[in-house]
């Protein structure tokens, strides 16, 4: 049966006890199932076999003969080689090993061998270094096409290629059942399931193993994205939520609107249009709502919210950082709670020592610390996540379920970083979007230039002559060891560096490490102009909003995605004053530096994320720490084609999975198998 092969521990095979057992986990292999889709990443073709007269310096082929005398010897200078040759009728052929004096064992001198590798000079005589080799006429290593696989220290690819042998030879026996729809395979000429596997750890041609490999990658991808499917018809099955009417408190919210400092632009009535359709339905709203930097996605919370409690309901803010959670809360307080209606209580939280969050607010804005409440709330209506793809399921769900009521809360997501449509198709596929657009480009000037680190000293006298508010952002903390890091700047070594060009009484210094006292001391420093250098780590790059700075230089650019330069470039000339952006250079990659060229002819983040995306993959564009965003093992998240495809057959087929039993049991293994490698 396909559950239980596919479910069988890794222990039950053939030469995997406990010492295996163990390191295979840290491939992410428990399974059987585990391991058929723990494919190769690359191919060596050892499939020429040659005479050894024939063979040719520089020539990848394969050879049968028979084994000479084996030696163990260690030369003048420490290495330890073990010599062999192999013998056939035209000739015979040098064999050398480096540091594998156990070999003597292994190989059996006079028996008949099938070595692989490629055809070199050692000592002016033709030889191979470190073959491969098998008895007889060869098999899985030797005389074909030889995957070669991710490996850890104790499990090399010759014995991975072993060990699902054993499970594929094992098919006729314990077979897999296909689960995909056959119009499905028909339509792509995809290979059964079996046959896959068969082509994709031991196929015959490249272009057996290239369909294998298709056959999976839409597989993984149509499984996520029928999850997707699966999440949107459970979130529209909920009854349970609360409805956020609007027409009763139309001339409050009009009100509101009208007692802001700016008017609402287009793309932000279009979002609230939007959102407060939702907010009608009995299904609880489940909306992103994405926006660069600037574009107004807190106001647009702001008014949701103001609705919220109007409507009788609390409401949740959970923001990534504290300086955020600060910001969204200096925002609230000004623009209801002291301008315009004084009876809404709006409180913060940002720390973990006090567990319970009281009842007695409206609106509360926090970190994770929100999530440590040790108590219900009443009556939330609607939870708002900044950056929400910087928070985890878990950690969306766990605000879902604060509720005392047994109701759903309204749920927005916000996010500044562009969202490529490659993405939103399987990571965001189950929420409605909404898009704010920027605002002109019209009085918004900022250059921007990537420089080289020779250049440093010179640019920050440059600074010095301007006094302007300037941004100074390093990746690091402190000074890393790591010699792959020697370059890559840090917060504090540069702070007291830079004290040596630029007026130390005129720095400050933030970062994660500090107590939120001293950054926020820092940043209201220089907020109000008493200082013009803030010196930071990328906590800048989202929740500083200083409309006055107008300079902004990243250090060791090369670190980040171009998404994340972006907004960190969003932080300078938002008054229409003229801004400058200065990327520093300090790696060696020459395409590193052509990624980064493109933020001085491009503004567009979508268009820049686009970029990187395909630069980069896509764990580049959100970075380490978010652990929401769905990674793949076998498909391409930029292949959009494919994306495409699998999204329009996810839609269909989902429509009919009662036709599909055996596709509706795998939907709940989805993820199982096909994991994070």
């Amino acid at each position: 049966m396909q559950k239980d092969l596919l479910n069988t521990s890794v222990r039950f095979l053939n030469k995997v006890g406990p010492k295996y057992e163990k390191l295979l986990e840290k491939l992410e292999i428990k399974t059987m199932g585990d391991l058929l889709y723990h494919i190769p990443f690359r191919y060596d073709d050892y499939s020429r076999k040659v005479r050894i007269r024939d063979a040719m310096i520089g020539d990848v082929v394969s050879i049968t003969g028979f084994l000479g005398k084996v030696t163990n010897i260690a030369t003048p200078y420490g290495k330890r080689l073990t010599l062999a040759s192999v013998i056939d009728e035209t000739g015979n052929l040098s064999l050398i090993w480096f540091n594998q004096h156990y070999l003597k064992n292994t190989l059996k001198e006079n028996k008949n061998y099938t070595i692989s590798g490629k055809i070199t000079l050692y000592k002016n005589k033709k030889c191979i270094f470190s073959p491969e080799f098998e008895e007889g006429e060869g098999g899985l290593s030797t005389g074909r096409l030889v995957g070669i696989y991710s490996e850890t220290a104790g499990i090399s690819s010759k014995w991975l290629r072993s060990r699902n042998n054993d499970i594929v030879t094992g098919f006729k026996n314990d077979g897999i059942k296909e689960f995909l729809p056959q119009e499905i395979l028909s339509e792509n000429t995809f290979p059964e399931i079996e046959t896959s596997f068969k082509n994709i750890h031991f196929p015959q041609t490249l272009c057996d193993a290239e369909k294998a490999k298709e056959r999976f990658a839409f597989e993984e991808i149509f499984l996520e994205l029928l999850k997707v499917e699966q999440r949107k018809q459970d979130w529209k099955k909920e009854k349970n939520g609360c409805k956020i009417l609007y027409e009763p408190h139309k001339n409050a919210i009009d009100a509101l609107i009208q007692s802001l400092p700016f008017k609402l632009t287009e793309s932000q009535k279009g979002a609230l249009d939007g959102i407060i359709a939702d907010l009608h339905e009995d299904t609880p709203m489940n909306r992103l709502l994405e926006g660069d930097v600037g574009s107004g996605k807190t106001v647009v919370g702001l008014i949701v919210s103001y609705l919220c409690y109007l409507n009788g309901y609390k409401t949740i803010l959970m923001a990534p950082t504290e300086i955020l959670a600060q910001q969204h809360f200096d925002t609230f307080n000004t623009f209801i709670t002291q301008k315009f209606d004084p009876c809404t209580k709006v409180i913060q939280k940002t720390s973990y020592k006090n567990t319970n969050i009281t009842q007695d607010f409206d609106i509360a804005i926090g970190t994770h610390a929100l999530l440590y409440s040790e108590m219900t709330i009443e009556k939330i209506g609607l939870v708002i996540i900044d950056e929400q793809h910087r928070f985890g399921v878990e950690q969306r769900s766990q605000l879902l379920n604060m509720t005392k009521e047994n109701i759903v809360p309204n749920l927005l997501s916000m996010t500044a970083t562009p969202i490529p449509r490659t993405l939103s198709l399987t990571v965001y596929g189950d929420l409605d979007v909404s898009v704010l657009k920027p605002h002109t480009e019209e009085g918004r000037k900022v250059q921007t230039r990537v420089a080289t680190g020779k250049a440093r000293e010179k640019l920050y006298q440059w600074i010095k002559t301007q006094s302007q508010q300037t941004f100074i952002v390093c990746p690091f903390i402190e000074q890393s060891h790591n010699e792959d890091f020697v370059n890559v700047k840090a917060a504090e070594k540069e702070f007291k560096e830079l004290q040596k060009i630029l007026p130390a009484d005129q720095m400050r210094l933030i970062h994660g490490r500090m107590k939120p006292k001293e950054k926020q001391a820092a940043i209201e420093e220089f907020k109000t102009g008493k200082v013009r250098y803030l010196i930071s780590t990328p906590v800048v790059e989202v929740g500083i909003d200083v409309p006055e700075a107008s300079i902004i230089v990243i250090e060791s650019a090369e670190r980040y995605g171009l998404a994340s330069l972006h907004q960190l470039r969003g932080r300078v000339g938002r008054l229409g004053q003229q801004g400058y952006c200065f990327l520093i250079y300090t790696g060696s990659s020459q395409k590193s530096r052509e990624r980064l060229k493109y933020m001085e002819t491009l503004n567009d983040g979508m268009e820049l994320a686009e970029i990187d995306l395909k630069m980069r993959g896509q764990g580049d564009i959100f970075g380490t720490m978010q652990s929401g965003v769905r990674n793949f093992k076998i498909a391409s998240v930029y292949d959009v084609k494919l994306l495409e495809k699998a999204k329009r057959e996810a839609q269909k087929y989902f429509a009919e999975l009662e036709k599909y039993p055996l596709l509706r049991e795998r939907i709940e293994q989805a993820g199982k198998f096909v994991g994070q490698n």
